[in-house]
């Protein structure tokens, strides 16, 4: 069996309808059936468009956390360990005052993407706003926020996997 480096963690029974399915060549077939092509196209191409999507989701979820300075697409970054968005919490000294900046950058590759799964990963990275660790109460803020995040994590592993 192939290794399946996407989905290290996930059940071995798991792993196996998977490799099955990439033995079988259906991968691909099954990802689109979930995902047709006409659907994973979005509109969300450019760094202003991933802002305001990432602050109406902000404004609706998480209203009381802290203000958002940068989201945009970063095309130098790939899938390192297994991450497609990175959340920075910058603070500046300026004069005698201390200045904290969120700023949230996503892969470039998520354009190519079908949509809940760019919506899947913006929303790992609001949660890290309140949640600086994977605990519990980061993933019940990204279920609280996203609630099929779950199973979108696992597709856009899926994704990953075909891609190699």
């Amino acid at each position: 069996m192939a290794t399946l480096k996407y989905l290290n963690g996930y059940a071995p029974g798991l792993q196996q309808q998977v490799q099955a399915l990439i033995d079988q060549n259906r991968l691909g077939a099954w990802l689109e059936q979930r995902y047709p092509p006409q659907a994973q196209q979005h509109l969300i191409q450019s760094d202003a468009a991933l802002y305001e999507y990432t602050q109406r989701l902000k404004q609706e979820h998480m209203r009381s956390s802290g203000p958002i300075s940068k989201v945009f697409y970063d095309t130098r970054m790939h899938v390192i360990d297994n991450a497609l968005g990175q959340h920075q919490f910058v603070s500046r000294v300026q004069g005698s005052k201390l200045k904290a900046k969120n700023e949230i950058k996503v892969s470039a590759m998520l354009k190519t993407l079908p949509e809940p799964l760019l919506r899947m990963v913006v929303v790992h990275e609001l949660a890290h706003l309140r949640e600086k660790d994977h605990n519990k109460a980061f993933y019940q803020l990204c279920r609280h926020m996203e609630p099929d995040y779950h199973q979108l994590e696992l597709d856009l592993r899926l994704f990953l996997t075909l891609r190699g």
